[in-house]
Order: structure tokens, then sequence, then C-alpha cells
């Protein structure tokens, strides 16, 4: 499992007073408001960042940090990723989990044959959709529904599918 999340990356700034625009990388972006720090990957390290306020424009999280109070102190790190520490991370329910604890999974068919493994997960808007890369290096579509999302089961690193009818060239 990962020891940090990302939870979004800045986008732009806005104003001449360090804010930046978030893009978020999270299913509710209301975190955002309490948020109190964040890591920041600037590709050589990660800078711990102090959440000073947090406001909302079109959905989109604004962001303001103690540690910088310019435009052109915040400039630099655009398009760079926001994390979270796990203990910082938002607590799930039952049956959910981060999309980084999945991605490396063994994929497996109703009938008990590995399907291939979780490559990545498109969020959609409607529902997750599961990239299974197939030992022949093909790609399967998987809906994330019940109808389809059997079992995942992170002590065995494994998720269990029922494949629907047209997904795959049978």
């Amino acid at each position: 499992m990962e020891d940090i999340l990302q939870v979004g990356a800045i986008a732009s700034t806005h104003g001449v007073r360090g804010e930046v625009k978030v893009y978020p990388m999270t299913d509710d972006v209301e975190r955002f408001k309490d948020l109190k720090e964040v890591l920041l990957d600037t590709g050589r390290e990660m800078k711990l960042l102090h959440v000073k306020s947090c406001k909302f424009f079109k959905n989109q999280p604004i962001l303001k940090f103690e540690e910088f109070d310019n435009i052109n102190d915040i400039e630099q790190y655009k398009r760079c990723g926001l994390f979270v520490t796990r203990e910082n991370a938002v607590k799930l329910e039952e049956n959910e989990f981060f999309i980084a604890d999945i991605i490396g999974f063994d994929v497996y068919r109703e009938t008990g044959k590995k399907l291939g493994i979780l490559d990545d997960v498109l969020q959609t808007g409607a529902n997750d959709v599961y990239v299974v890369k197939m030992d022949d290096g093909k790609e399967v579509l998987l809906p994330a529904i019940r109808d389809c999302i059997k079992k995942v089961s992170l002590e065995e690193k494994r998720i269990d599918v029922f494949v629907m009818k047209g997904l795959l060239d049978e």
C-alpha cells in the first residue's frame, strides 16, 4: 500500500497573493475544506505545505498555503502533485478502497481463470472503469459496478469479476 495518496495537482495560480487552483483527484472535492497540510511533489522533493484557506470557484478548490504569499513564489509549482499521508486521508466506508491500493491486483473471472492485471482506473463520472491488461497485451474495460466487480480482496491482492457479454472478443 502507498504511504501517500494523491488528492490533486496545482492547475494554475489564482490572483497575485499565492493562491492556486487545484485539479482535484478525489471523489469528494469538499475534502479540501478539511485539509490542514499537504505534500507538494516538486519533482526533486516532497515539500510540506500548510493550508491556510480553501474556497471554491466553479467546484474547483482554490487553496492558499501559509508558505506562499506571492504569485512568483508559487508559479514554479504549476502541474505539481498534491499528496496527503495515509493518516490524513479520508476515512473509507466498508467495501471502499483507494485506487492506488488496487492497481497491480490480479483480476480473475467467475470461472476462476485469471483475466489479467488491473492496470488503471478511469474515473468517468457515472462509474469508474477498470482497465485490465491481459497476458496477450490487450486491454479490457470493465465497469466498476456490482454486476461486474464481485469481490476485491486487499489481503490477497485479487479482484474477482463477472465479464458481461460483449466486453471480450470471444
